[in-house]
């Protein structure tokens, strides 16, 4: 417990590095992590993954191992992707939905094999995750946390290759592909998946190596990088926050995801709801927007119909892009509004009536492949 009685914040086993580098601490579902660096912020740490390369400590998220016999079989009952499309060494994007189709999480499921699937939650709904896992599980199916037993940092940028190569870990993946490694005497999974935007990578390694590897990576010259440029760049290129553009409340057909839901399978949590969503049409839709004006878009801000000033719907992520140096946001109109790929709305920003311009995203296009 903390001093004034509140539970105290749990931190990543770099926590002492982030300090040195004087890191501006911020709370990520009960975590303390780096928000940005002293000498340079978030402006610097997004330019430096888009031009070059940045590592962000990711630790933070959740980490769940599913196991035994038919492991991948069961998950491909419940979670949204199609498991079948993927073989062992790959990666997939996921959702897990309840039964109205509302999102518990978006993960990324990476397939060993038929008994095996590692997941990695957000670390806001790994205890929800776990447990809906866990209530459906088969007897011979196991469910392990191991939120603190990995690190993960994610290598991010046009150089994040050359970087890996350097420091003795392979880079030789196609998108979403993992491999089983090994450096310094070290073992680390290496993953070609990242929420940037850019070529990246992500490392997976054992909780007590990873100041060896910030420190191996800090050498190569690679930028540390908080997770307020994490978010611009995500912005940027429209991926979806959880939270934000998918929620309990926010279905994979409104947020323009149903790209990760396996349509054809038989089975999956929330089937039935999402399948008559989408034929009858969602009530509301996730479109991009940008400022025609100078304005910084914030999620919770009304947007409303030029011609009358009625309200259509609410930003859900919002922030001053630096690549285009100009606000961005994503938001949810509703479908009756009428608006579409490049009409004008309002936006109120803090009392102030300004205009946008409605698009699809990205923003930014997306170099991850």
């Amino acid at each position: 417990m903390g001093t004034d009685g509140s539970e105290q914040a749990r931190v990543s086993p770099l926590h002492e590095r982030h300090v040195a580098l004087g890191a501006k601490l911020g709370d990520f579902a009960g975590w303390s992590m780096p928000l940005e660096y002293a000498g340079g912020g978030v402006v610097a740490e997004h330019t430096a993954v888009r031009e070059d390369v940045g590592v962000f400590d990711v630790s933070h998220l959740g980490k769940v191992r599913v196991s035994g016999p038919g492991a991948a079989a069961y998950l491909n009952r419940v979670l949204t992707a199609d498991l079948d499309r993927i073989t062992p060494g790959k990666a997939q994007y996921t959702l897990l939905c309840d039964e109205r189709g509302g999102v518990i999480d978006d993960l990324i499921a990476y397939l060993r094999g038929p008994q095996e699937v590692f997941l990695v939650p957000n670390a806001a709904n790994t205890a929800a995750v776990r447990a809906v896992l866990q209530a459906d599980a088969p007897a011979e199916v196991r469910v392990h946390d191991e939120h603190r037993e990995h690190a993960v940092l994610a290598v991010q940028g046009p150089r994040s290759a050359a970087v890996l190569a350097a420091v003795g870990l392979p880079t030789d993946l196609d998108y979403m592909g993992f491999v089983d490694a090994s450096a310094d005497g070290r073992p680390v999974v290496v993953c070609r998946t990242g929420y940037t935007g850019e070529h990246g990578y992500e490392l997976v390694l054992p909780w007590d190596d990873a100041t060896h590897w910030w420190d191996r990576l800090q050498a190569a010259g690679v930028r540390a990088c908080g997770l307020g440029a994490r978010d611009t760049l995500r912005t940027e290129v429209g991926y979806a926050l959880h939270g934000h553009e998918l929620s309990r409340d926010i279905t994979p057909v409104q947020a323009r995801v149903g790209w990760a839901v396996g349509w054809a399978k038989p089975a999956f949590r929330g089937k039935a709801a999402l399948e008559q969503e989408k034929q009858a049409g969602p009530r509301r839709r996730s479109w991009g927007l940008v400022a025609l004006e100078r304005a910084v878009p914030r999620p919770g801000m009304a947007v409303l119909a030029a011609a009358d000033g009625r309200r259509i719907g609410e930003v859900t992520s919002g922030t001053f892009s630096p690549t285009r140096k100009q606000g961005v946001a994503l938001a949810l109109l509703d479908s009756d509004a009428g608006v579409g790929v490049d009409d004008e709305v309002l936006l109120d920003v803090r009392g102030r009536t300004l205009r946008f311009q409605v698009q699809q995203p990205p923003f930014v296009e997306s170099r991850v492949r």
